[in-house]
């Protein structure tokens, strides 16, 4: 681990064998503490967190590095009232997408399969547990919609793609901006333009991509720096742009950065963490994978995940270009869809356009022996977390097969009605119609408190860390936002019913860190979090350490959860630079649950201070 940098820390397994309940060890865990900080090998990081942080509207708070004890879950943990800040150099850690993490544990990947691109996540004794520093002259995002066409520099001061891709319009430096004309390698004359060229191939009414609300959930792959998300917008069609933190390493965080919804992912080993029949159009230009290795695994994967009668639109050399290799590649590439039962849906100069069967009657035609296979009729496609991909067919359930479709209602009708696979997931209509009901009224409550807080351009980039069926997402449709809805592991068929109501998300277990940049997120909801980190027996100090990290500078974070959790939180407000916006209770007290909303301090290290100037 570099020096200057803060101690890993224990998780709640190991600890729960050193307490009792006896003032003894209470004494002796908080003396450890102290001791911890004054001597550990990391110190300078202890020091550099407290003597070098410098806040906006905040006095530099003494640390005498005493901590203090709370009660959580049964356990007694210790809280501390300082928490170092990391190195600057770390202003941009993902820690689960580290590279150094991967040198100096001497991962064993395949560095042609992208396993270096994937999820490899620190053990609790490797972590951070520190602060991330903002970059030095971060200042406060531009606000949406002007954001999707500039950005500061000091807060990505990251140029290369400027100059790589100068010929492409992908971005201009200008002065203490950065600007997006909204030009991506294969549509140099602008995003715009070419998305209406793609609707107009598939005779879509008026050239809208939306084709009157039946496209509304659309694939990104190799998104770039998310200009044909960003415009597909305007059209009410969301987009998850996706990428790698790759040799264009800064790409979703300039999507994010720009208020436009995107995720760090790969097409490598393990299935894409999104449902079956997420989406309506999947979108790859120039995006440089090899579609046909390993009996064409990736291309399924899109398959996997596209809905009946998706869309594939693929712009790339291979479907225009005469030089030999070309023209091979697209051979095969035609035979492989054909055996997959895609079809053409338009070919137009350097763009075709592949549509998917709406049943599954062609893959029962096939001849035996076909490949790529069906999968086994007991593989679940909607199984996504740490799941392989598979080089098999997804065949569409018996409901979908017999409706000739998803048989879902267009966009807007699509966010308030309930989907047809509610039933596999064991929801009825009026349950359904209940969920949206109670997270309408928490959301109006949460507003009318955030009311002397925020103005209508305040937040964008929202993310629920718990979202059920997404209604706290749907609650917000009025709002000029974007949500990232999030579900843990044991409840990830749930995330089939956040896309069938045209809304986007991932699983995710938060015991770990999440795949995105530092300070991308203006809110943060987190129902009942806390509590299921306490029941895993992991660390919620480090669950509030990783929402520091993805959370804006002067973002709020919404924690509705027990009594004694939001007690516990409250204690790490001062070592987290956090202000307690307001807390109340639930239903009037009927149970035990607390909204507690919290905004983040604007801060800066000294040395981040010094560099700017």
């Amino acid at each position: 681990m570099m020096a200057g940098m803060a101690r890993g820390r224990a998780d709640v397994k190991s600890r729960k064998n050193l307490v009792t309940t006896t003032v003894l060890v209470l004494v002796t865990v908080g003396g450890f503490f102290y001791f911890y900080s004054q001597n550990s090998d990391s110190s300078s990081s202890v020091e550099y967190g407290a003597k070098s942080l410098s806040h906006t509207g905040l006095g530099g708070d003494k640390d005498d590095g005493v901590s203090s004890s709370t009660l959580v879950g049964g356990e007694v943990i210790a809280v501390p009232k300082s928490i170092p800040v990391c190195d600057d150099r770390l202003s941009e850690l993902i820690p689960c997408l580290d590279r150094n993490l991967i040198y100096q544990t001497r991962l064993k990947l395949d560095l042609s399969l992208m396993e270096h691109y994937e999820r490899h996540c620190p053990t609790p004794d490797r972590r951070f547990n520190c602060l991330i520093p903002p970059p030095p002259g971060y200042k406060v995002p531009v606000k949406w919609p002007k954001s999707r066409d500039q950005v500061w520099k000091a807060n990505i001061p990251h140029t290369h793609l400027a100059t790589e891709k100068s010929d492409q319009n992908w971005m201009v430096v200008k002065g203490e901006t950065i600007v997006f004309p909204g030009g991506g390698t294969h549509f140099h004359n602008g995003a715009d333009k070419y998305i209406a060229s793609i609707a107009n191939m598939l005779n879509f009414p008026n050239n809208n991509i939306n084709n009157g609300g039946r496209v509304r959930s659309v694939l990104d792959v190799g998104c770039g720096v998310a200009s044909f998300g960003g415009y597909l917008l305007s059209s009410n069609v969301i987009a998850m742009s996706l990428a790698p933190n790759d040799v264009h390493q800064n790409q979703i965080q300039f999507a994010l950065e720009r208020g436009i919804p995107a995720y760090l992912g790969v097409l490598g080993t393990q299935r894409l963490p999104y449902p079956s029949r997420s989406f309506e159009l999947a979108h790859c230009s120039r995006c440089r994978i090899d579609w046909l290795q390993r009996d064409g695994l990736l291309l399924l994967e899109l398959d996997r995940l596209l809905r009946p009668g998706g869309y594939f639109a693929y712009s790339s050399p291979e479907a225009y270009a005469q030089d030999e290799e070309d023209r091979r590649i697209w051979r095969e590439m035609s035979a492989l869809v054909e055996r997959m039962c895609w079809k053409i849906a338009a070919k137009k100069d350097q763009t075709v356009i592949w549509v998917k069967p709406l049943t599954n009657s062609c893959y029962l035609k096939r001849l035996p022996g076909t490949k790529p296979p069906l999968c086994r009729s007991d593989d679940d496609p909607d199984a996504v977390l740490g799941v392989k991909m598979k080089a098999c067919i997804s065949r569409y359930s018996d409901q979908m097969h017999k409706a000739k479709g998803s048989g879902l209602a267009p966009w807007p009708a699509r966010l308030t009605t309930p989907p047809p696979r509610l039933a596999e997931i064991h929801y009825s209509t009026e349950m359904f119609e209940k969920d949206m009901g109670v997270w309408k009224q928490r959301v109006h409550n949460y507003w009318s408190k955030l009311a002397s807080k925020i103005k209508p351009d305040t937040i964008r980039n929202v993310m629920d860390m718990k979202a059920n069926l997404g209604s706290f997402a749907a609650a917000l449709k009025d709002k000029d936002v974007w949500v990232m809805n999030v579900v843990p592991e044991n409840e990830q068929k749930n995330l089939k019913i956040i896309y069938d109501r045209g809304l986007i998300g991932t699983v995710h277990n938060w015991c770990e860190a999440f795949s995105t940049y530092p300070r991308t997120y203006d809110l943060l909801h987190a129902w009942t979090v806390f509590s299921d980190i306490i029941k895993k027996e992991c660390s919620p100090e480090d669950l509030l350490i990783e929402i520091d990290r993805i959370l804006r500078p002067k973002g709020f974070i919404i924690i509705h959860d027990k009594r004694s959790m939001v007690e516990y939180i409250k204690k790490y407000l001062s070592a987290l630079h956090w202000n307690a916006v307001t807390i109340y209770d639930v239903d009037q007290g009927k149970d035990d649950e607390v909204v507690l909303i919290i905004q983040k301090k604007m801060w800066l290290t000294s040395e981040s201070i010094k560099v700017s100037e």
